[in-house]
């Protein structure tokens, strides 16, 4: 009755409370943001830092009898029950639940959740893991294994489940059982790594041949797959050859690395199986099949991907090697850097050359000139000469390796014919290619094509340098009318050139024909432009006088002074005239420096005419009297310290410079009224100065009094 006056009365207030009014929202007039704003960062932050206030804690609970456990029992699966309902794929809840039954030693109870668990997410990993580990724990071997299996065939690639499954058979002792799950294992092809682990399960148990078997299965398993994939890894062979070696089956290793060398072939060569191989024999003292091994691979492997591979060879000559086979290995490391850097620059023709050089020193002659003729092919792109200056020398060598070291001279001319051609003859030529082609035929006793070379040399490109070799080629033959025609050749081409006419000259002179020496230096002097005249000139009076033509060099001499009036003529003139003659010598030196020191006076080099008073001086200290003595002393000028102003390029000031200046008594005597006109110009300046000084009292006359 009591029950149904409660349920009566509260029906009652629910209905008042239905007829009871709902306030109004209250309407919001201002709408204007207020001025303190809170943002949701705020929000946040006290949030979690009410969460971090330490709260007091539950208060602990104490199961006194079975019915009280019971209820506590009811109360947490009802708890579990509810969480799993509410989201069943959050698999964490599933394994709390199991774990709590477990703690409880309620053993169906957790395998039922875990089943459960399973019928929702077999996918996922660690629910099988932990499903096992409870029935290893509670040494329910039978029940882990019925798991594991199901594990591995709902999952065969999740390695973690066929670890512990192996590990578990192993650690109960069944090594029968334990082999048949690494089977079962390897016929889903795993990775690298399990196939390690059963070979190291055999090895467990000394079951080598087992081992041997595995490897050779892996092995094969592996090249098919590189077949495919076209990925080579030699670490697998190399791990079963150590596998051999390390079991004392040392025919065995040698065959692993034969059949891997084999199946890798030349087209995936790899540096640490030819590495590994040779320490392989030199661990069995087989030095000559490590020399071999590493010169095989150096040879097919490319250079940039050995260096592992030299550096081990090098170890190896340095311990076992002689000093042939150390200066092998290091000139093929050379070769190596040379082969880099003249690909990196075809042009660098620097490393060309010391890249020949090595090859020169120790590689047969096919070899070189392969090289040589990848040199020669980088052709300069541009055709000017600066640019061709280092590479003519890779014909030049070539062509010299050819005649002095493989001693072929038909390839040799070959070479000097293809550079000739080569030459862009009409913006330049090189006149010692010519020269040195012309002076190879002259070796070889051909002498109608070294002549035939140099007429073509200047028919195509004339060049001093050409004419000279060409001449000096038919003078050491004595060839004196071919001489001729060449050095008209060259006068008509290079008529300011007065080495050639002198040399020219030279050349009749020695011949005897006086007359016609006499004749080339008439043309030469009388040229219009040349390049040294002085030495002509020179040249010209040095043959008169050596042929005794005193007049015809007095001739010569006033010729020359009718052109310049330097003072180096008129000294040599007078040296002249001191030189020949005996009575009238001293006279006509004498004169001489008269007439030059007349004509000196309008020089403005005053330093010219010091010199020639100062020979003039010398002459007369040794041969003259005292009265000449005395004249020539009152000749000689004062030498006085002045200064001058200095302007820079700007036309600013540059402050003052002291410089010497001579005055020559001659000069001052000449005019007496000099001393005054200064002093005169220099009153008036005084004058305009201080009369500027009255109008601006401020400028500065500092400079006028100085």
């Amino acid at each position: 009755r009591g029950g149904v006056r409660a349920h009566t009365g509260s029906n009652m207030a629910s209905t008042a409370a239905g007829k009871q009014r709902i306030p109004k929202v209250a309407k919001v007039k201002n709408k204007a943001p207020a001025e303190v704003q809170i943002t949701a960062e705020q929000l946040l932050r006290e949030a979690k830092e009410r969460e971090l206030e330490l709260l007091p804690p539950p208060p602990q609970q104490k199961i006194t009898d079975v019915e009280e456990l019971n209820d506590y029992k009811l109360r947490k699966r009802k708890t579990f029950e509810d969480n799993i309902r509410k989201n069943r794929t959050v698999i964490s809840n599933w394994i709390k639940y199991a774990q709590w039954e477990e703690s409880l030693k309620e053993i169906q109870r957790a395998r039922s959740i875990y089943e459960r668990a399973l019928d929702v997410d077999y996918r996922n990993v660690t629910l099988w893991l932990k499903y096992a580990e409870m029935e290893m724990k509670n040494r329910q071997v039978n029940h882990a294994r019925n798991i594991w299996d199901r594990a591995i065939t709902t999952l065969p690639r999740v390695n973690q489940f066929w670890y512990k499954y192996t590990y578990m058979e192993e650690m109960l002792g069944n090594i029968a059982g334990s082999r048949q799950v690494f089977e079962r294992w390897m016929e889903w092809q795993p990775e690298e790594q399990a196939w390690h682990s059963y070979i190291n399960f055999e090895l467990r148990y000394k079951e080598v041949d087992r081992a041997r078997s595995i490897y050779e299965r892996y092995i094969l398993f592996r090249a098919l797959t590189v077949l495919v994939l076209v990925h080579p890894d030699v670490k697998n062979w190399i791990k079963y050859a150590r596998f051999e070696e390390k079991h004392s089956y040392f025919a065995h290793a040698r065959k692993v690395y034969e059949r891997a060398v084999e199946f890798f072939g030349e087209e995936h060569m790899d540096e640490h199986l030819y590495v590994a191989f040779a320490k392989f024999e030199e661990n069995q003292k087989e030095f000559e099949r490590v020399r071999v091994i590493y010169k095989y691979a150096l040879d097919r492997i490319p250079k940039q991907d050995a260096q592992n591979l030299f550096k081990n060879y090098t170890i190896f000559e340095k311990k076992f090697g002689d000093r042939r086979g150390i200066e092998d290995i290091i000139v093929s490391k050379r070769r190596f850097q040379y082969e880099e850097e003249v690909k990196a620059n075809p042009h660098n023709y620097d490393a060309w050359f010391d890249y020949l050089r090595l090859v020169e020193s120790d590689t047969d002659t096919e070899t070189v000139r392969e090289v040589y003729e990848r040199a020669i092919a980088n052709v300069p792109p541009i055709q000017e000469k600066r640019h061709w200056k280092r590479y003519i020398y890779l014909w030049i060598n070539y062509a010299l390796y050819e005649e002095l070291e493989a001693k072929a001279s038909k390839r040799t001319r070959q070479v000097y014919q293809a550079c000739l051609e080569l030459l862009p003859h009409k913006k330049f030529t090189f006149a010692k290619m010519w020269l040195l082609y012309a002076q190879f035929e002259i070796r070889q006793k051909n002498l109608p094509l070294a002549r035939r070379a140099l007429g073509t040399s200047i028919g195509k490109c004339p060049k001093n340098k050409l004419f000279k070799g060409y001449i000096e080629l038919e003078l050491q033959l004595r060839e004196f009318d071919r001489c001729r025609k060449l050095y008209e050749k060259f006068l008509e081409f290079a008529p300011e050139n007065c080495t050639s006419w002198i040399k020219f000259a030279e050349l009749e002179t020695i011949l005897g024909d006086i007359d016609r020496a006499r004749a080339i230096y008439e043309l030469a002097i009388s040229q219009p432009r040349l390049d040294m005249p002085e030495v002509l000139w020179k040249s010209y009076i040095d043959f008169e006088i050596e042929q005794e033509e005193y007049e015809k060099t007095r001739s010569l001499y006033r010729r020359l002074l009718q052109r310049t009036q330097h003072v180096k003529v008129w000294i040599s003139l007078a040296q002249f005239e001191l030189s020949v003659g005996q009575e009238e010598r001293l006279l006509r030196c004498r004169q001489v420096y008269e007439e030059a020191n007349k004509a000196m006076r309008s020089c403005e080099e005053k330093e010219e005419r010091v010199m020639l008073l100062e020979s003039w001086r010398t002459f007369e200290d040794e041969f003259g009297t005292n009265a000449t003595k005395e004249r020539i002393d009152k000749l000689m000028p004062e030498k006085i310290k002045k200064r001058r102003k200095l302007q820079a390029e700007d036309g600013s000031d540059a402050g003052w410079e002291e410089y010497y200046d001579y005055i020559f008594p001659e000069d001052t005597a000449n005019q007496p009224n000099l001393k005054l006109l200064a002093m005169a110009k220099l009153w008036k300046k005084q004058q305009q100065e201080s009369e500027a000084a009255t109008v601006d009292p401020d400028k500065d006359i500092d400079e006028s009094q100085t």
